[in-house]
């Protein structure tokens, strides 16, 4: 759905899918930036609300229920963090076709690059640094203190946790999980669905779904 950056711009509401802790770090970005969450949604059962006065609806049902409130001009986003990148584009799907608006997230302490290109749904968290040609794909989250350096290209659902360091001229596949505190060297390429473990050091290319640990980084197993 092709999104009209002047409506994305003046959108004042917005709706989480998550309950989690890292709603509550969204909350906190948002208010930096003067929008307001006006509900939130998870698919698990029996949660209270993290956000003090915000709903909590449960699942597709719960969806629904809000949705026939009528509320037109509300944007959102996905606070599912992790290696859910699948999860993050599905429900990314499901609210697009709900006609709600996709916005991306950007921390007020954190820098990005007036060249870099920032997809639908990606989140720019505090202190991070996305630099000159850098693209992040669609739901892709840069955690708190991470950095992306000159022309990386981040596939779509991919997460990099806080404090990870992405060298220059990276690719890193759709749906990769990188961990806190890892580094990957330049011109790395990380395959799709792969997992780097929290302060391993990427040397080499990591095939599409390993998971590698270690400095350097050596791959223990594949995903099923």
């Amino acid at each position: 759905m092709a999104v009209d950056e002047t409506a994305r711009a003046q959108l004042r509401r917005v709706v989480l899918w998550g309950a989690s802790g890292h709603a509550k770090v969204l909350q906190e970005c948002l208010q930096q930036i003067g929008l307001e969450v006006v509900a939130l949604f998870d698919n698990q059962p029996g949660l209270s609300s993290p956000l003090p006065g915000v709903p909590l609806y449960t699942g597709l049902a719960g969806f629904q229920e809000w949705r026939a409130l009528g509320l037109e001009e509300v944007g959102f986003l996905v606070a599912i963090g992790g290696d859910r990148g699948r999860d993050r584009m599905a429900i990314h799907a499901l609210l697009e076709e709900n006609r709600l608006i996709p916005l991306r997230a950007v921390h007020p302490t954190a820098f990005v690059a007036a060249t870099a290109k920032l997809g639908d749904g990606s989140q720019v968290l505090a202190h991070a640094t996305v630099c000159v040609d850098a693209v992040l794909g669609r739901q892709t989250i840069v955690n708190t203190k991470a950095s992306v350096d000159h022309e990386t290209v981040v596939g779509i659902g991919a997460h990099i946790a806080p404090g990870a360091t992405i060298a220059g001229c990276v690719e890193i596949g759709d749906y990769a999980m990188i961990g806190a505190g890892a580094v990957t060297l330049p011109r790395v390429k990380i395959g799709a669905d792969a997992v780097i473990g929290a302060g391993a050091v990427v040397t080499s290319d990591i095939p599409d779904r390993a998971v590698a640990y270690g400095n350097p980084a050596r791959i223990v197993k594949y995903k099923e």
